[in-house]
């Protein structure tokens, strides 16, 4: 928690404002009993009229001033914390956006959403608390006992039993709470994670009738945070009866023995009136800080967890390498070993292959012989464990990754597509495109017919995820935002399995016309996709099986032939 209060320092004149107006309040507040105290000892007992519309007047206008300052406090406190909150948020988006993808799969997507939300809420609304109440409660607190003890230092004894048990309640709350609070906020990670995959997969769910399964699912994660939230609530409920039973004990002892002092006219009543106040904003400011710490619990683990992502290193950095050279897109590998986070063996090894500028190289293989990590660590979403990825004879890691993803196109395997309109998505690729590059996308892409069908074409809007689109038409708008951008290498992830044979032979033949200068990668299933490619590296359990065009591959290599055979597609492409 404190290294995330050290973000407040750029709020300095805002926190000394409201400091200064706290100040002014207290004082305000410390004041009044005393003048209380005058007017029931002069004014009412020595019936002085005068005196007592005096003094009220003078109370009336501290408590006014006292209330004005409590506004101003309150104001300057919401909007400090309210910008706090904004800064972390931001600098956790710029965090994980700077995350490889192995760091996003290892925090969790839903993990990453609430710690980016519920988190960051708890911990900017224990810091409204801190603003309103952590000088306030203290500034009460001290020139409470200060004046308590003024008006009778006996008497003030009350205190030293009073204070020591509230401070024992409230560390025992603390220590029982912050494990709770801990495990509360994982079991709200599980059930957002059961929420957002039940999301996500609704059609296979309905598909395969697995509602009830699912919503038993749901149901236990719901009753796990439901449980440990009871299991908090009931603790921390505690707090309140006990802090009103210690005060109410508390006033019943001054009460007592200030009215024996008052009958052995050592005290006086309106004095008593003042302790007896005094003694409520002792307890009530202790009341204050206990609250706050009721909720730093929370706060404090949900303050960890948004340390955890802030403080995780990015696994893959740019290195200083100086000037950068212009990329021409000759690509190799060599000796390339890589394999996921806790995988029992690699996906790829040993691995070298070379693709040269201008030239059309396709991908093919079994599932999950590594075709689609291929591309992935072209474009250094993750870093080889050994062996050498080289462009233009230069190791990929010599390369900053906002130059080298710039030289880049592509278009992964599941299509994404933003909200807002289909000419938006197209500029994802290039911001200042104009309405004829983006046209132009289109028609190469074969997706500008369907686009002009829609009522306002390429201002057509584009809903979350592109749900009202189909499959083939979000593969074409997906490789049209990578067609505008005009790269020097091509990164095409099985960007065809959508689409009909007609249209899939009808956009490889415009790419070959329009980009055949560029290096294209393509991964792919079909046959008929990759067959007029320079060169086909054939995988199989991540290593190559063979290498040549689609001829030498079907006469050499039993992988490729096999693939071919299965397709049924031997007679036509022979």
């Amino acid at each position: 928690m404190n290294k995330l209060l050290r973000e407040l320092t750029k709020y300095r004149i805002g926190i000394i404002i409201v400091l200064v107006l706290t100040l002014f309040r207290a004082f305000s507040e410390l004041y009044l009993p005393n003048l209380m105290s005058d007017i029931v000892d002069v004014g009412i007992m020595e019936n002085n009229r005068s005196y007592m519309l005096q003094l009220g007047g003078w109370m009336i206008a501290i408590a006014a001033f006292g209330t004005v300052c409590a506004i101003f406090s309150s104001y300057y406190s919401a909007r400090i914390a309210a910008g706090f909150g904004r800064d972390i948020r931001g600098n956790m988006f710029q965090k994980v956006e700077s995350f490889a993808l192995e760091e996003v799969n290892s925090l969790g997507t839903s993990s990453l959403i609430n710690r980016t939300t519920n988190d960051i809420n708890q911990v900017q609304q224990v810091t409204l608390m801190i603003l309103r109440m952590v000088a306030f409660a203290p500034m009460m607190c001290i020139g409470g006992i200060i004046m308590a003890v003024s008006k009778n230092a006996k008497l003030s004894l009350v205190f030293v039993v009073a204070i020591p048990v509230l401070a024992l309640v409230i560390f025992s709350i603390m220590k029982k709470g912050i494990p709770l609070f801990k495990s509360l906020q994982k079991k709200l990670d599980q059930l957002n994670s059961v929420l957002r995959e039940n999301l996500t997969g609704l059609r296979v769910i309905r598909s395969f009738n697995k509602e009830k399964y699912e919503q038993k699912r749901f149901l236990q994660a719901n009753k796990d945070l439901t449980e440990t939230a009871l299991y908090v609530n009931k603790i921390m409920a505690v707090t309140m009866p006990i802090m009103i039973v210690v005060i109410n004990i508390s006033t019943v002892a001054i009460v007592w023995f200030g009215g024996i002092q008052v009958d052995q006219g050592v005290m006086q009543v309106g004095d008593i009136m003042a302790f007896i106040q005094y003694g409520m904003q002792i307890m009530f400011s202790l009341m204050m800080v206990s609250m706050i710490f009721v909720m730093m619990p929370r706060a404090s683990a949900s303050a960890d967890r948004i340390n955890e992502v802030l403080q995780m290193p990015a696994s893959i950095t740019d290195e200083d390498s100086g000037e950068q050279k212009p990329i021409k897109g000759e690509i190799e590998f060599k000796n390339v070993v890589f394999s996921y986070p806790q995988a029992e063996k690699p996906v790829l090894e040993n691995l070298s292959f070379q693709i040269k500028p201008g030239q059309t190289t396709a991908i093919i293989g079994g599932t999950g012989s590594g075709k689609s990590t291929i591309l992935n660590l072209i474009a250094r979403f993750y870093d080889i464990q050994a062996g050498e990825i080289l462009i233009d004879g230069i190791n990929i890691r010599k390369f900053k990754q906002d130059a080298l993803r710039q030289t880049l196109g592509f278009v992964p395997q599941k299509a994404v597509l933003f909200s807002g309109t289909i000419a938006d998505n197209i500029r994802f690729g290039k911001e200042d495109a104009t309405d004829e590059e983006v046209d132009k996308a289109l028609e190469v892409a074969q997706a500008k017919e369907f686009v002009e069908n829609f009522n306002k074409g390429i201002n057509a809007p584009i809903s979350q995820g592109g749900t009202n689109v189909s499959g083939g038409q979000k593969q074409r708008l997906s490789i049209a935002r990578a067609l505008v951008r005009k790269p020097l290498i091509y990164l095409f992830d099985d960007s065809f399995s959508a689409l009909d044979y007609r249209t899939d032979a009808a956009l490889r033949n415009a790419l070959h016309k329009e980009i055949d200068h560029a290096t294209m990668v393509i991964v792919a299933q079909r046959v008929s996709t990759i067959k007029d490619a320079d060169h086909i590296i054939v995988l199989e359990d991540g290593k190559i099986a063979g290498v040549g065009t689609h001829h030498q591959l079907v006469e050499t290599c039993n992988v490729y032939r096999e693939i071919v055979y299965s397709q049924s597609v031997m007679e036509e492409t022979v």
